[in-house]
């Protein structure tokens, strides 16, 4: 009898812990902030370290982070470990601050290639267009070898140094001039519009992207803003009328969440391209559908970082697009709160995506 009267009070004991334990455990929950959510995946799965790609690496999507000679020599350091033959720099700039830029970077040879940006000052005067091709023409004549990054989140034509042009779209008649001498000369135009759907949501329970969102949001109560459905109009326009030049779209013009928006466009548009630079940890999550895209896309994808210059950067790139590994967390790029997967592409995309379509286009 006395052994049942022990386990009784056991068991009494271990009920009264539980539920002691319980108001602590439900304010641990409900006080965690999500900012301060930091999973750690506890899958026993593939951790691979990619150190260098699978093969020759051009990165069309760079800026000049770098500003001194011995900080491009560290970066071309970490470009050589990671197999990266060359990066494409978009400056945005014009002018003498162009001109800068280019005599640095262009001392390192071919490891550089380096674009320049649309002049807009005085875009709402009239001539406005032929003085801006002139700068193009100028900034060509140095080694200008394409032009970019445009950028137009919705207010306008924004990230051109030394002017912004609000209320000014790519497919404005008086981009008309700029965007066909760039056809003419063999200069590719790199454009980044709108951004990742999740900024456009409400910041609210249900945006599944709110830790990256809320940063980046866009005002959707701004009645003169261009939303995500009108700028991919824009693009669509300026690719359509200007067949003779070549455009990239950043960041898969933003259509992580939906990548029939920017397929549809390049089924119709040869003369579109688009590149996948910081939009990693929106293609990790879908790596099935993601990996369909690429395939079906093979021929006019390219490979770009946007994430600066160091090794962990290129390593965390080559991870998601070469491997297979699965559920894991890398806080140190981005600041979404979903786990991220390897698309594990096949070895003929790789090759296309890493080198051969950006060979394609930067032939000049």
């Amino acid at each position: 009898m006395w052994y049942y009267k022990v386990n009784l009070i056991k068991k009494k004991c271990l009920a009264i812990c539980i539920i002691a334990s319980l108001p602590c455990l439900a304010a641990a929950q409900e006080e965690l902030l999500l900012k301060d959510f930091q999973p750690v995946s506890a899958y026993n799965t593939s951790k691979t370290e990619i150190v260098t790609a699978k093969y020759p690496v051009i990165d069309v999507h760079t800026h000049p982070y770098a500003k001194s000679e011995s900080e491009i020599l560290e970066w071309i350091s970490n470009m050589d470990k990671a197999g990266v033959e060359k990066s494409i720099l978009l400056t945005y700039t014009t002018g003498k601050a162009f001109d800068s830029i280019y005599n640095l970077y262009s001392k390192f040879g071919e490891r550089f290639e380096i674009w320049c940006g649309f002049d807009y000052t005085g875009y709402n005067d009239k001539g406005w267009s032929k003085k801006a091709v002139k700068e193009l023409e100028r900034c060509f004549s140095i080694g200008a070898k394409g032009v970019g990054e445009l950028g137009d989140k919705g207010a306008g034509l924004f990230y051109s140094k030394p002017t912004e042009a609000p209320g000014m779209h790519i497919d404005d008649t008086r981009m008309k001039p700029l965007l066909a001498k760039c056809g003419e000369l063999g200069m590719p135009v790199s454009i980044h519009v709108a951004d990742p759907y999740w900024m456009y949501l409400p910041m609210d329970k249900h945006n599944d992207g709110l830790m990256n969102a809320y940063t980046w949001k866009i005002d959707t109560s701004n009645e003169d803003l261009l939303l995500h459905k009108e700028l991919m109009g824009t693009l669509e326009n300026a690719v359509r009328d200007n067949p003779g030049t070549t455009f990239i779209a950043c960041h898969l013009a933003n259509c992580s969440h939906d990548l029939n928006i920017i397929g549809k466009m390049l089924d119709k548009y040869p003369n579109l391209f688009a590149e996948i630079g910081a939009r990693y940890a929106e293609l990790a999550p879908i790596p099935r559908h993601a990996k369909a895209f690429f395939e079906k896309y093979q021929d006019r994808l390219l490979y770009g970082t946007d994430m600066g210059m160091s090794s962990s950067m290129y390593q965390t790139t080559f991870r998601i697009l070469e491997s297979s590994d699965e559920h894991f967390y890398i806080k140190e790029h981005f600041s979404y709160h979903w786990p991220l997967y390897g698309l594990d592409l096949s070895d003929k995309v790789l090759k296309k995506l890493y080198n051969d379509n950006a060979g394609k286009i930067y032939k000049n």
